[in-house]
């Protein structure tokens, strides 16, 4: 059986010449690339495992080093490939917090139950999350993630409640 991979990183570029990778960071959990962690890739339809042997920060990006892979020559194809964990290697979320595989994908009603759309995407532009419902004539709705408009999160029905603040669904 095929493990479910979630992407926790993208591999942009090498760096220098003993075999670190730039990484464009794509999770929220930083702790991910601790060393001694196995993040995998996929190549030639396969999962390679990659344990981290070094990690640090260089500007806006994290750079790793893999154990096992100490020279650019061995890096360089992973240029452009993503990183991934396994659902099983999920940190355990508090209550009221999702992952957004868990969000996109659900229908939304109203409290009146009224059906609005399905959460297409998620986007995070600041304090709090923004998903957006796209209708069935293909109108986007944005709905943000606050206690006052999210009322019922049910993620094993795929199911999501609102109540919708004056001007939002116009």
């Amino acid at each position: 059986m095929t493990k479910q991979l979630f992407q926790v990183g993208k591999i942009v570029n090498t760096h220098g010449i003993s075999g670190e990778v730039r990484i464009h960071r794509m999770t929220d959990f930083p702790e991910r690339f601790n060393v001694g962690n196995t993040l995998y890739l996929k190549q030639n339809n396969q999962l390679l495992p990659l344990t981290i042997a070094g990690h640090r920060q260089h500007k806006q990006f994290d750079l790793l080093l893999f154990e096992g892979y100490d020279d650019i020559k061995d890096v360089e194809a992973f240029k452009g490939k993503y990183l991934h964990i396994t659902e099983d290697q999920l940190t355990e979320l508090d209550e009221g917090e999702y992952y957004y595989f868990e969000i996109i994908g659900c229908s939304v009603l109203t409290t009146d139950g009224d059906e609005i759309g399905i959460v297409d995407h998620i986007l995070a532009p600041g304090a709090n999350d923004v998903w957006v419902v796209k209708q069935d004539d293909g109108k986007e709705i944005l709905i943000p993630y606050i206690d006052d408009v999210v009322k019922k999160v049910d993620v094993a029905r795929k199911q999501i409640v609102i109540k919708p603040m004056e001007g939002l669904l116009e």
